[in-house]
């Protein structure tokens, strides 16, 4: 059996540290490598892409993206490494035990409990994403595109809209697109005050609304959603033309 490739992911450098310690104690007992260590969740997406790992040790209190938001985006990797939580609360670390999290330890650390989290990763169920997300106390600051085996962050704060295609959502910003597995109806459920619907296929950041003008062809006028940072305009369809009124354009 090959050793396991362990991924360290703690904001504080001396809880970093003392699991390095700790799995140098665990070493005796377990094949382990530790392939690296991050300070945050971008960080941490670039050592994955880098080295990969088959474990995360991975702190639940960490500053822009905690750890439950990040496993979530982990999770749209094509074969997604196993997470074993870290956390210094024991609220959180109850609630993750209860959601199948792989399993969690609770600061200060101990090396047998470390020791059996190490030999629980082979046959634990990985948690799902739906999981992750009843754990969550907020909508992630995040959405994330899963490309050539590499997690692209999205901030929530730059989409300009979604568009719902079959079993993907296209989710613009003023620089590109990306193609996201989810549905339409779920993300306007997690962002109601940020996104409006103007087409059953279609969610619009408010914010990124820049007027409206009519437009159309063959005799049939509509109105079309002008948008800043984007030269898209983006049709609205008859049922939702209350919006219209609402955002005071006529």
């Amino acid at each position: 059996m090959s050793a396991l490739r362990i991924l360290i992911v703690d904001d504080e450098a001396p809880a970093r540290a003392r699991l390095k310690d700790l799995l140098a104690d665990c070493a005796a007992e377990i094949e382990l490598e530790i392939v690296g260590e991050a300070a945050n969740a971008r960080a941490a997406l670039d050592a994955l892409a880098a080295t990969g790992a088959d474990l995360i040790l991975l702190d639940i209190r960490m500053p822009e993206i905690d750890g439950i938001e990040l496993a979530q985006h982990l999770q749209k990797l094509p074969e997604p490494p196993a997470i074993v939580f870290t956390t210094a609360y024991d609220a959180y670390a109850i609630r993750a035990f209860e959601v199948h999290a792989i399993d969690y330890l609770l600061k200060p650390i101990r090396t047998a409990r470390l020791l059996q989290a190490l030999k629980r990763v082979t046959t634990a169920r990985a948690p799902t994403i739906e999981a992750l997300r009843e754990l969550s106390d907020r909508a992630p600051a995040f959405l994330s595109a899963q490309e050539r085996g590499r997690i692209h962050l999205i901030p929530i704060d730059d989409v300009v809209y979604l568009k719902a295609e079959l079993k993907y959502v296209t989710v613009r910003t003023a620089e590109r697109e990306y193609l996201i597995e989810d549905a339409l109806a779920r993300l306007e459920q997690e962002y109601p005050d940020r996104f409006v619907r103007v087409h059953r296929n279609c969610l619009i950041a408010r914010a990124a609304i820049r007027g409206f003008e009519r437009g159309g062809a063959e005799g049939e006028t509509q109105w079309l959603v002008m948008l800043k940072g984007c030269d898209e305009k983006i049709a609205v369809s008859r049922r939702q033309h209350h919006i219209v009124r609402e955002f005071g354009k006529t």
